[in-house]
C-alpha cells in the first residue's frame, strides 16, 4: 500500500477507509478480522481501480 498511496498516507487509508469490497471494513480491521493479506490487498486494488501489474 505504501508503494501506491506513499508511505504518509497507507497507515491512515487503511485505518480509515471502509471498504465495500470488505462488507465495509478498514484494512485494518480485515487483517485484524483474520483475512489473508492478499486477499484485502485484492480488495484494495478493486476498490482504487488499480493497474492489474500493480496486483
Amino acid at each position: 500500500m505504501e508503494a501506491h498511496f506513499g508511505a504518509g498516507y497507507a497507515s491512515s487509508w487503511a485505518r480509515d477507509t471502509r471498504l465495500v469490497e470488505l462488507e465495509g471494513l478498514t484494512v485494518e480491521e480485515a487483517l485484524k478480522a483474520g483475512l489473508e493479506a492478499q486477499d484485502v490487498w485484492r480488495a484494495v486494488w478493486a476498490h482504487e481501480g488499480l493497474h492489474p501489474k500493480e496486483r
